[in-house]
């Protein structure tokens, strides 16, 4: 299962992330999101467990948890949504209808 985890201190690392979640059962990968630009965290993260139930138990548990002063927002990782296309003239072109 896919873990969403928000509201985490800028100082949190992957490594971290993944100790939070080990308590649980077996957790396949911890990944902290960060900034393209500046490389600095962006407060939240991702953790894969193999076990649903060792899952579910950690999202229980650790939601609203405080972790390292900050209280963490834990959930199931919703899939990502495509994004509707920015087509703003319906397919018409400007010079398409000009002549």
């Amino acid at each position: 299962m896919n873990i969403y985890v928000s509201n985490l201190s800028f100082n949190v690392q992957d490594e971290d992330l993944r100790e939070f979640f080990t308590p649980y059962g077996e957790v396949t990968s911890a990944k902290v999101i960060s900034d393209r630009e500046t490389g600095r965290s962006r407060g939240f993260g991702f953790v894969e467990m193999t076990d649903d139930a060792a899952s579910k138990k950690a999202i229980s548990e650790l939601n609203d948890a405080t972790v390292d002063g900050r209280t963490i927002k834990v959930m199931e990782a919703k899939p990502k949504e495509d994004k509707p296309s920015r087509n703003f003239n319906n397919g018409s072109s400007f010079n398409k209808n000009r002549y």
